[in-house]
């Protein structure tokens, strides 16, 4: 049975994208449903109708569903092991695990003042210094795992795992905002924007034509 992916706006949801890059990046065969997000009462309870919680991604396995992003990645990792979304070694996965984990609960003001927005012009805007600790944060966790994990392949831990899905939205966030940032952060964002799935991402977001407005308003400031 195919897998089903309910996600939204692939625009704006840098939580959907999560999901999506882990399995697309894996050739994971799929199906997507896609339901626009603060549309209205149909299209929540479309959402509703796969997912108690009323937010993307779920990921629908037969008769079980899985929402959260970083739920379903842990799901994917033990349902395809072939793909290794996780590195091998106890020790890497521990710390793969720990910065996965991380950029799900933190970096607010980063979450709040660069929300992902891929139709947004490339210009940087005036950030708190909550945030800029927050990308300070976020660079030296790239450094280090780059610094540990060159010999490996490209990627945080070597080769494209799960924790370079959690932090793919934040390459876009720093793209956008036109973040300096240090040249082996620049680096792996090059790479991860060479990444076949995030293109396709990329380009399908470009292509969408859904304005939520709530998002709009920082780029017209």
């Amino acid at each position: 049975m195919t897998l089903k992916l309910v996600i939204g706006n692939k625009n704006y949801s840098s939580w959907s994208m999560r999901a999506w890059l882990a399995l697309r990046a894996n050739n994971i065969d799929f199906d997507e449903v896609f339901i626009p997000l603060y549309t209205g009462e149909e299209d929540k309870k479309r959402i509703l109708a796969f997912t108690p919680s009323g937010k993307v991604p779920a990921l629908v396995d037969g008769d079980i569903t899985i929402w959260d992003s970083l739920a379903v990645i842990e799901y994917v990792a033990e349902r395809f092991p072939q793909v290794r979304l996780w590195p091998e070694d106890r020790a890497r996965r521990a710390h793969a695990r720990s910065i996965s984990a991380e950029m799900h609960s933190g970096f607010p003001a980063l979450r709040n003042e660069c929300g992902m927005n891929i139709h947004r012009p490339v210009r940087a805007t005036k950030l708190s210094d909550e945030a800029r600790a927050n990308i300070t944060r976020v660079q030296d966790i790239w450094t280090e795992c780059r610094q540990r994990h060159a010999k490996l392949g490209p990627f945080l831990f070597g080769e494209f795992g799960a924790a370079d899905a959690m932090f793919a939205p934040v390459v876009h966030r720093f793209r956008t905002y036109a973040i300096a940032v240090r040249p082996e952060v620049q680096a792996y964002m090059d790479t991860m924007m060479a990444l076949p799935a995030f293109q396709e991402w990329t380009r399908l977001a470009l292509a969408e034509t859904i304005i939520i407005e709530k998002f709009e308003i920082e780029a017209i400031r």
